[in-house]
């Protein structure tokens, strides 16, 4: 995956904190991600087609989650509910909505997010994706976003020079 992939991903997501919570985000440093690492509690996944294709899970601990509930709703949430799972998923939405704006030439389509809740949960990716993870820390809390993206011009392109290939 290439690493300008990310860049919509992290302003999207700071600025969508910034915002809507009115929540600043420190980052922490960007890492590869293994296949078979543990997520926070509640993970915002939408996939992303086009030129592009590939996932981004936003992944927070249960106290970010029911935090940032609490500020999108204006009420006291204590426990992971529906109207968390519609909160984080909406984050997710918004996140991927304004890194898609900044990745136009990809001609990128989003899905609807799914939630996934519970301590230690994994999402997988394709075994060619290595995503890219950068975590972030506030003041309630640890969150991470994950990006696995795949150009699909470039993979159209080797597999087009292959048939050409093997034509010859």
């Amino acid at each position: 995956m290439r690493a300008d992939y990310i860049n919509p991903f992290i302003s999207a997501l700071v600025n969508t904190f910034e915002t809507m919570l009115s929540c600043q985000l420190t980052r922490g440093p960007l890492y590869l991600r293994g296949h078979e690492t543990q997520l926070h509690d509640v993970s915002g996944v939408i996939g992303l087609s086009g030129h592009a294709q590939g996932t981004v899970v936003l992944s927070l601990e249960k106290q970010v989650a029911l935090q940032a509930a609490a500020t999108l709703l204006l009420c006291e949430t204590t426990e992971l509910n529906d109207d968390v799972v519609d909160a984080v998923g909406e984050l997710t939405n918004m996140v991927a909505g304004s890194a898609k704006a900044k990745l136009e030439e990809y001609q990128l389509s989003i899905s609807l997010p799914s939630v996934i809740l519970g301590a230690g949960h994994l999402v997988r990716f394709p075994s060619d994706v290595t995503p890219i993870c950068v975590p972030f820390t506030c003041p309630w809390g640890a969150l991470k976003i994950e990006v696995g993206l795949t150009d699909m011009r470039s993979s159209a392109a080797n597999a087009g020079a292959a048939a050409m290939a093997n034509a010859n």
